[in-house]
């Protein structure tokens, strides 16, 4: 017999899940910018690593919503940029790159191509870290 009625596990569970989603959403709150850049890089690499695990087992919807997503994260790093930052200019172009190779790889499903993403943004996710840990003056 369970500890608690079927409706009341249920409410039990959305409360824990809200919860959780509070806890993140206060969490995302205290991060500095810098911080938040280097969340969306990990995420990207978690997406694309879940794309590359669907491909292989033929998840093509599963692929194309994480590839998408990873898209998302690279058009949101993009529309922050300070364009009167000369690196910004490098940065926009490295993001329009990032795109046009997800769109080519969520196409034809291609692993390659998504394998030589990640240690690209792993590089700048670590570039990022990085800044963020540098003592603020």
């Amino acid at each position: 017999m369970p500890l608690y009625p079927k409706e009341k596990k249920g409410r039990y569970s959305f409360m824990a899940a809200n919860a959780y989603s509070e806890y993140k959403k206060q969490s995302l709150q205290t991060l500095t910018p810098m911080e938040i850049v280097v969340k969306l890089y990990d995420e990207a690499e978690k997406q694309m690593n879940l794309a590359i695990i669907a491909i292989e087992g033929k998840n093509y919807a599963g692929a194309n919503k994480s590839l998408q997503k990873t898209q998302d994260i690279v058009n949101a790093l993009r529309s922050v940029l300070d364009m009167k930052i000369p690196m910004s200019k490098d940065l926009d172009a490295l993001y329009d790159y990032f795109n046009r190779q997800l769109i080519t790889a969520n196409m034809k499903k291609d692993i390659p191509m998504i394998k030589e993403l990640i240690p690209m943004f792993a590089d700048l996710r670590d570039a990022f870290a990085q800044v963020a840990a540098m003592p603020k003056v």
